[in-house]
């Protein structure tokens, strides 16, 4: 098993992937790419990975064993990240709750639609310290759009949340209040591999105001997808997420 990351959905590398795979190649993480309309089997088949990342990647691309091919890489020490969208979790259609994945993630799935769409924004606050938030600016936090409702298993940690900021306008003044926490990031294991839930989008639109987060703004453009320009904080936190939860750094 080597270093480099399978990172399956989010349409296209001309359209939302662009982001995700801008922010690996920018931190020189090697990656496969397969797009949303895409089966996964011949990427299994091809070589081992450290991390396999879903995003907005239809369960019907899966055959049953395909799931146990994953299953048993991350029971070996590979890990598993699931990103938050419409095709995610359960998503619109049901998608993942039913799966053998479901085993295989630190979160419990809803067995109804879990997308959250908000209007106003969502606040990202840190639940506990992690590697993967060390020293970066929750002070100043950023903010997403929407997200999957999931909730942590027993034995997995909460590391990051997100609160609903309902805001309203009255004789010209602005009234903020503080709905209730929801799990943002949560980490755990299966076997010797690691795990990860991301509960929003790391694209347009769940992903809000994350995606400028952060000074200096970097440029990153993969090979085959479109330029992107992000906030350099936002760069960052994926790539220690991808990076602790492949355990990239140590392979």
């Amino acid at each position: 098993m080597d270093a480099r990351v399978l990172y399956a959905g989010d349409t296209s590398l001309a359209t939302a992937a662009s982001y995700l795979a801008g922010v690996l190649t920018h931190a020189g993480v090697p990656f496969d790419y397969l797009a949303s309309d895409q089966p996964i089997a011949p990427a299994l088949t091809d070589r081992s990975h450290a991390l396999y990342i879903l995003s907005d990647y239809p369960v019907n691309n899966w055959r049953p064993a395909d799931f146990e091919a994953v299953r048993s890489a991350v029971a070996g020490g590979a890990g598993l990240l699931m990103i938050g969208g419409w095709e995610s979790f359960h998503g619109a259609a049901g998608e993942y709750p039913g799966s053998p994945l479901a085993d295989v993630l630190p979160v419990v799935m809803q067995s109804h639609d879990d997308r959250v769409n908000s209007a106003s924004p969502c606040v990202i606050e840190v639940r506990r310290e992690h590697p993967v938030v060390e020293g970066l600016p929750f002070n100043v936090p950023p903010t997403v759009g929407g997200y999957n409702r999931i909730v942590p298993k027993p034995d997995a940690m909460q590391v990051l949340s997100l609160r609903p900021i309902e805001i309203a306008a009255a004789a010209g003044e602005l009234r903020l209040t503080a709905g209730q926490a929801e799990p943002l990031l949560v980490v755990g294991s299966y076997g010797d591999g690691r795990t990860a839930a991301f509960a929003s989008d790391v694209a347009p639109h769940w992903v809000g105001t994350l995606v400028d987060w952060g000074t200096p703004r970097i440029t990153a453009k993969a090979n085959g997808a479109e330029p992107v320009e992000v906030g350099g904080h936002y760069a960052e936190l994926l790539t220690r997420l991808v990076r602790w939860t492949g355990r990239i750094d140590d392979r």
